[in-house]
C-alpha cells in the first residue's frame, strides 16, 4: 500500500488513507488460515492490524490531507462517503520535489538534493512526534465529547460486516471488559453455562423454576405428577431450542462462508482488471491517454493541447467511488472552470504565454494560483469558525458544570446521543438495548491498563522533539533551518493538532492543507526570505497535524469495537518507524527510472508548496491572476461560512454547495485527473441506490446482481474500488521493473 500511494502520490499528489483496504486486505490474508493459528483473527485483531497498515501506508508520507464530509451514519452512509484524501506525502512528494525546484534566487546554493540516508531520517524525524500529540486528545474527543470521526467509524463497520458478528462480537468484547469487576451470576447461567449469547433468557429462567417448584403441603399426586411433566417438557423445549440454534448457526455459517467467498471473488476479479490495464499501458501507452475529446469534434479542436483526454484508468474509477459524488463533482467544477474557462483566457489574453502545461509561463502554472487562493480561503474560514465554536461549546460546558449536578441524565443523553446512533451502527441493536437497560459501557474508557500512561506521552513527546531537531539540524543544517525554527514549528504543529483534530471529529474533514498554509505564513513572518526554511518548517508543522488526525480516526475505530489503544498505538509507531525505509526506497525507485517531475510524475503538490512559499516572502503574481484569486477567495470563503454556521450542513440547498478543497484540486490538476473519477463516483452512487431500492419480486433471484445485491450489500462496491486501486499501484512496480530494464514498447 505504501508503493501504491507513492505512486499516485507522484502523479497527482491524491492518494488514500488505506483503512478500508488494510482491513480487508488484512481479513483476506488471516481468514484461510483461522484455525491454524492460535488466536482467532477477530475485529479487534483487524483493528490492530489496519492501525499498523495505515501508518506504514502513511506515515512519514502523509503530509496534508483533504476528506470528504460524512454525517453521521444513519444509514451506514459514512462507509460509503468514506474519506479519501489529497494527502502530500510529506517530503516525498510534497516537501522533497519542491527543495529540488529551488533556483538561486529562492536559496543561495540552489536545488537541496537529499541522499537516501538523510531521506531515512528526516521520515524518522518527523514520524513520530505528531503521534504522541493525539495520546492526550483521544480522552477528551473521544471518550468524553463523543465527537462522530466518521471516517474511524467508517472501518468499523467495514470490519464488522467483514468478520459477519456484528451482534455477537460486541456482547464478547463487553463481556471481556466486566471481567475485572465481579459480578453475581444468575442460576440460569450456572444450569446452563453453553447457552449461546443470543439465546433467550426467558426459556431459561422458566426451564429453572419448572425444576426448582415444590409441591405444597396440600397438593394431590397428580399435582405431582403434573410438576414432572412440566419438567420433562421444559426438557424437551429445552433440547428443542438447542437444536433450532445449532441449524441457526449452521445456516449462518453457510451463508458467512458463500458470502466471503464472493467478496473474495470480486476482489479478485477487480484487483486482476486493474493490474492487466496498468501492464498493457506500458507497451501501449495510447491507452493512459486517449484522445477521447478530438475524436468527439472530429479533430475540429486539439483539446490535447489543452490538456483534455481521457485516462480510462480503473484505478481512478476506483478512488472515485471511494471519494463520493459530492467529492468528484466538486473536483469537476473546478476542473470546468479552471482548464475550460480560465485557462483559454489567460492564454489569448497574454497572462500566460508559454505552452499551456509549462508550470512557469503557461495557463497551468497561472490558474494553479487560483486555485492555491480558494485553498487558503476555505482552510483559514473554516479554521476560525472551529476554533470560535470550541471556545463557545468550552464556555457553555463550563457553566453548565458549575449550574447543574455533575452527572445530569438530561446532560449525560446529549452528549451521548450521536454516539449512541454510531454504536447501533457499528455494533448491532445490542448497544442500544445496553443503553436503555442501564449499562455504562458505551462511557467507560478502555480499562488502564490498555491505556497509553501519561509519563510515557510526555517522555515521548520530548523525546521526539528533540531528535526531530536533531535530524533537520544534521540534513540540513542549523544555517538553513535554525534551531529555534524547528522548536517552533513542533509547537505550531502542536497548536494546530488541536483544531484538526476536533475537525476531523466533527467534519470528517482534516484541514491540514490550510495548516501548512497558515504555518508558512507564520515562518515567513519570523524568518522572512528563507524560502527553503519555509519549505522545511511548513513540512514539520503539518506533518504533526496529520499524524494526529490519522491516529485518531483509528483511535475512534478502536474505540467502538474495543480494542485497546496501547496496542494501536505502538501498532501507529511500528508501521511509522518501518514505512521511513519502505517509503524511501519506493521514492528513490520512481525517481531514479523516471523522471520526477516529468510527463509520467508531475508532483504538483510540490509546485503548491513552493508557489507559496514564494507567495508569503515577496515574490511577484503573474500578470492579472491577484484579481481573480481574490474574487475566488471570496466566494468560498462565502460558501464555507454559509455551510459552517448551519447545524446541519448536508441538509436541504446546502449539501449542494461545492467543497473548497476538492474545486481547488480540480483545478491544479489535469482534467484527465478528474473525469475518471466522477465516473466511478457515479457507479457508485447507482450501487448504492439500486441497494437502497426495494427488491423485486419478480426478477429472478439468481441473477448476478441479485444474488451479489442480497449477499454482500452495498459493501460490494468499497470491495471493486480497493481491487481497482491496489491493482495498479501493485503493477506500477511491475512497469517500473520494465522501464528500468528497457523493454521495448510501442
Amino acid at each position: 500500500m505504501c508503493f501504491s500511494n507513492m505512486y499516485f502520490g507522484l502523479q497527482t499528489g491524491w492518494i488514500s488513507m488505506m483503512s478500508l483496504q488494510a482491513s480487508l486486505l488484512g481479513y483476506a490474508v488471516f481468514r484461510p488460515f483461522q484455525k491454524k493459528i492460535a488466536e482467532p483473527f477477530g475485529p479487534i485483531e483487524n483493528v490492530v492490524l489496519q492501525t499498523t497498515a495505515v501508518a506504514t501506508a502513511t506515515m512519514p508520507l502523509a503530509a496534508g490531507k483533504f476528506t470528504s464530509n460524512s454525517p453521521c451514519p444513519s444509514q451506514r452512509k459514512a462507509l460509503y462517503d468514506f474519506n479519501t484524501q489529497a494527502n502530500h506525502m510529506l517530503g516525498f512528494v510534497g516537501i522533497i520535489p519542491a527543495l529540488g525546484l529551488l533556483t538561486t534566487k529562492d536559496h543561495p546554493s540552489g536545488p537541496i538534493e537529499l541522499s537516501t540516508g538523510e531521506l531515512i531520517l528526516w521520515s524518522l524525524g518527523v514520524a513520530f512526534f505528531g503521534v504522541f500529540f493525539a495520546v492526550p486528545l483521544r480522552k477528551q474527543t473521544i471518550v468524553r465529547e463523543k465527537l462522530r470521526f466518521p471516517s474511524g467509524t467508517a472501518t468499523a463497520q467495514m470490519i464488522t460486516l467483514l468478520h459477519e458478528k456484528s451482534a455477537d462480537t460486541s456482547s464478547t468484547l463487553r463481556q471481556r471488559r466486566r471481567q475485572q469487576q465481579p459480578q453475581q451470576q444468575d442460576l440460569d447461567e450456572i444450569v446452563h453455562e453453553d447457552q449461546p449469547l443470543l439465546s433467550s433468557s426467558s426459556s431459561s429462567r422458566s426451564t429453572v423454576t419448572s425444576y426448582t417448584a415444590m409441591p405444597s403441603e396440600h397438593s394431590s399426586c397428580s399435582n405431582v405428577a403434573l410438576g414432572s411433566f412440566q419438567v420433562d417438557s421444559a426438557q424437551e423445549e429445552h433440547l428443542s431450542q438447542q437444536l433450532s440454534i445449532s441449524a441457526e448457526e449452521e445456516d449462518r455459517r453457510a451463508e458467512t462462508e458463500e458470502s466471503w467467498s464472493m467478496k473474495l471473488r470480486a476482489l479478485i476479479v477487480s484487483f486482476s482488471l486493474s493490474s492487466g490495464y496498468t501492464l498493457l499501458s506500458y507497451f501501449f501507452p495510447i491507452i493512459y491517454t486517449l484522445p477521447l475529446f478530438n475524436w468527439l469534434s472530429l479533430n475540429t479542436i486539439d483539446f490535447v493541447a489543452w490538456e483534455w483526454y481521457f485516462t480510462p484508468s480503473l484505478s481512478y474509477i476506483g478512488q472515485g467511488i471511494i471519494m463520493g459524488l459530492p467529492t468528484t463533482l466538486s473536483m469537476l467544477l473546478g476542473c470546468v472552470i479552471g482548464w475550460g474557462v480560465l485557462s483559454p483566457i489567460a492564454y489569448y489574453a497574454g497572462w500566460a504565454p508559454g505552452p499551456v502545461s509549462d508550470w512557469k509561463t503557461g495557463s497551468k502554472g497561472w490558474i494553479l494560483w487560483i486555485s492555491l487562493g480558494v485553498m487558503i480561503a476555505e482552510s483559514i474560514v473554516s479554521l476560525t469558525v472551529m476554533l470560535i465554536r470550541t471556545l463557545v461549546k468550552a464556555t457553555i460546558r463550563r457553566r453548565n458544570q458549575q449550574s447543574k449536578p455533575r452527572y445530569s441524565l438530561a446532560s449525560q443523553h446529549s452528549n451521548t446521543s450521536c454516539e449512541d446512533e454510531i454504536e447501533r451502527e457499528t455494533l448491532g441493536e445490542e448497544s442500544e438495548q445496553e443503553g436503555q437497560s442501564g449499562g455504562k459501557d458505551t462511557d467507560e474508557d478502555a480499562p488502564p491498563e490498555q491505556r497509553v500512561g501519561m509519563f510515557v506521552t510526555i517522555v515521548g513527546l520530548i523525546v521526539s522533539t528533540l531528535f526531530c531537531v536533531c535530524v533537520v539540524v544534521l540534513v540540513f543544517g542549523a544555517n538553513v533551518m535554525p534551531i529555534q525554527m524547528t522548536f517552533l514549528a513542533v509547537a505550531v504543529a502542536m497548536l494546530l493538532s488541536v483544531l484538526a483534530v476536533r475537525a476531523l471529529g466533527e467534519t470528517d474533514l482534516n484541514p491540514v492543507s490550510g495548516i501548512g498554509k497558515i504555518s508558512q505564513v507564520i515562518f515567513a513572518l519570523v524568518m522572512p526570505g528563507g524560502i527553503a526554511a519555509n519549505l522545511i518548517a511548513g513540512g514539520i508543522a503539518e506533518a504533526g497535524a496529520q499524524q494526529a488526525g490519522d491516529l485518531m480516526q483509528d483511535l475512534k475505530t478502536g474505540h467502538l469495537l474495543h480494542a485497546s489503544p496501547k496496542a494501536q498505538f505502538y501498532g501507529q509507531m511500528i508501521g511509522s518507524f518501518f514505512s521511513a525505509f519502505v517509503a524511501t526506497g519506493a521514492y528513490k525507485l520512481y525517481t531514479t527510472v523516471y523522471e520526477v517531475p516529468g510527463p509520467e510524475f508531475s508532483v504538483p503538490t510540490a509546485y503548491v508548496w513552493l508557489d507559496m512559499s514564494r507567495l508569503v516572502n515577496g515574490h511577484q503574481l503573474p500578470a492579472h491572476v491577484t484579481e481573480f484569486v481574490i474574487l475566488f477567495a471570496f466566494i468560498f470563503s462565502a460558501l464555507v461560512f454559509m455551510k459552517e454556521m448551519n447545524p446541519h450542513p448536508g441538509h436541504g440547498w446546502r449539501r449542494y454547495i461545492p467543497q473548497g478543497i476538492a474545486f481547488a484540486i480540480g483545478m491544479y490538476n489535469p482534467p484527465s485527473f478528474t473525469l475518471a473519477r466522477v465516473i466511478g463516483a457515479y457507479l457508485g452512487h447507482q450501487w448504492k441506490c439500486y441497494c437502497n431500492s426495494s427488491l423485486d419480486t419478480t426478477a429472478p433471484d439468481d441473477t448476478l446482481w441479485q444474488k451479489y445485491r442480497r449477499i454482500v450489500g452495498k459493501v460490494l462496491i468499497i470491495i471493486v474500488a480497493s481491487g481497482f486501486v491496489l491493482g495498479e499501484g501493485t503493477f506500477a512496480i511491475v512497469n517500473l521493473i520494465l522501464r528500468a530494464m528497457d523493454v521495448p514498447h510501442f
